[in-house]
């Protein structure tokens, strides 16, 4: 970042929920027509915060974390999980 940005008032997360509701890009062409995409995050789709997308790079490397955690989790608290091996 450039030392003239100043993100002193910004606050984290503030599109989050938007997001998460889904989004429309407008494409505005050379030839003057205009397409809009509308944009939806897949079902079950999950943002990490850049800290931790640091340690989990993929989505298997987040799968087999989590794995690992089913095990901890009191009985009550357990819903029907399918553990796939690999």
């Amino acid at each position: 970042m450039r030392n003239e940005y100043d993100f002193s008032e910004g606050v984290r997360g503030k599109h989050h929920n938007a997001f998460q509701a889904g989004y429309t890009v407008t494409v505005h062409k050379e030839d003057g027509t205009t397409v809009f995409k509308e944009v939806a995050p897949r079902e079950g789709a999950v943002i990490l915060e850049p800290e931790i997308r640091a340690y989990f790079p993929d989505p298997e490397s987040v799968n087999r974390a989590l794995r690992c955690l089913i095990p901890l989790l009191p009985k009550k608290r357990r819903g029907p999980v399918k553990i796939r091996k690999g």
